[in-house]
């Protein structure tokens, strides 16, 4: 690996081979994948059902100029407006999530005249320039955290919505919110204030869209409807796709702004191929509701471990979004927690900062996989408390 650039820790590994929720090394040695990949694989590695829709659009078309979408875009944005509760909208598809967060972005910039976007202070969005660089002349931040505690009349007066043109809500899961996630009343609270004001709502739903927090979207647990959301990870099963979707109203308001926005790979046949079969799988075998099921189970064993080891701080999460926090003692770090997970066949996310690791796994992962995982994660805790 010495011609890979190290801008973040890499593992000294050679994966060769992925089948559902294990990857394999090259020395046959099997992992059990915690993360789905990035997050993203919510079907499993090497789904023979979207790998048969894959290599057989290669063989028709893969690419298009973007004046050319064909009919098997137009079949996939129906797809993805139905799921979503609005098929009457419409949709674009990219290749990233960061693109898709940014072109929703761009949208509510071009057709409201209001000069700020709102955002909780947490939200990651996207890897982006108008996402990373949180200017104070284009953004309001909030942390959502200083009202937890608060009932809606104690913060309807606290907060202001002046010169805002929208809010990007980012329904809870990433990286930067620990697997948390603000309350309804105040989340709504927001987005009908925004409404009000004539502002709109974008939805992140890179991390927790499809199936990730026990509902199709992450927006669908607050109750909302937004006028844009952005979708990537799981919407290509590992494939990179992302799609942007808009309702009626606001796609009938950016048709008429003179509006442009062109990539290179924007409505690429074979990833709206792909979309389109990642949608048909996870409705007609059900894999919202079985992992929902399957994280509930995963949850309700992460809370027995917590009660019997001092060493866990905090477990948390909402379908099969989950995270589990520790108390760090002595030479027990949470790096060190992760390397022994590792060692010992299982891939998990960790943050150093938050000391706390992250499940992301595919809704298609066993209960036995979790037994086991529970099992090796109860020999190393307790292990370190003697």
């Amino acid at each position: 690996m010495n011609h890979i650039l190290r801008c973040h820790k890499i593992e000294e590994i050679n994966f060769v081979r992925g089948e559902n929720c294990y990857l394999y090394d090259e020395n046959g040695k099997k992992y059990i994948d915690f993360i789905a990949g990035c997050w993203s694989t919510a079907l499993g590695h090497n789904n023979t059902q979207i790998n048969k829709v894959m290599k057989s659009q290669i063989d028709k078309l893969i690419h298009l100029g973007w004046r050319y979408p064909n009919k098997v875009v137009e079949s996939a944005s129906v797809e993805v407006l139905n799921v979503l509760g609005i098929p009457d909208g419409k949709c674009v598809f990219l290749s990233s999530g960061s693109e898709a967060v940014e072109l929703g972005i761009k949208i509510v910039r071009h057709i409201i005249n209001e000069p700020k976007l709102l955002k909780f202070s947490s939200s990651y969005l996207s890897a982006f320039s108008s996402s990373v660089n949180k200017n104070s002349g284009e953004w309001q931040q909030l942390d959502w955290n200083l009202y937890t505690d608060k009932e809606p009349k104690d913060y309807q007066n606290d907060l202001s919505f002046d010169k805002i043109g929208g809010f990007v809500f980012e329904p809870g899961g990433s990286g930067s919110e620990s697997v948390r996630f603000p309350s309804s009343s105040l989340v709504q609270h927001i987005s009908n204030k925004i409404k009000e004001k004539g502002g709109l709502l974008i939805s992140n739903e890179i991390t927790t869209g499809f199936g990730r927090t026990g509902t199709w979207f992450g927006f669908q647990n607050y109750n909302l409807q937004p006028d844009i959301i952005a979708m990537g990870k799981c919407l290509g099963n590992g494939y990179p796709v992302s799609a942007v979707a808009m309702t009626k109203e606001v796609a009938d308001r950016v048709e008429k702004s003179n509006f442009h926005h062109v990539q290179s790979h924007q409505n690429d046949p074979l990833g709206c191929a792909i979309a389109k079969e990642v949608i048909t799988v996870l409705k007609n075998e059900a894999w919202i509701t079985k992992g929902n099921l399957t994280g509930t189970y995963f949850l309700e064993c992460l809370k027995r471990l917590k009660d019997k080891h001092n060493l866990i701080k905090d477990v948390r999460g909402k379908g099969m979004l989950l995270a589990l926090e520790v108390n760090p003692f002595k030479d027990f770090t949470i790096e060190r927690l992760y390397q022994e997970l590792f060692n010992r066949g299982f891939l998990i996310m960790y943050s150093q900062d938050r000391n706390f690791l992250r499940f992301d796994p595919s809704l298609t992962i066993s209960r036995n996989d979790i037994d086991n995982f529970v099992e090796c994660l109860d020999a190393i805790l307790t292990e370190f408390e003697k």
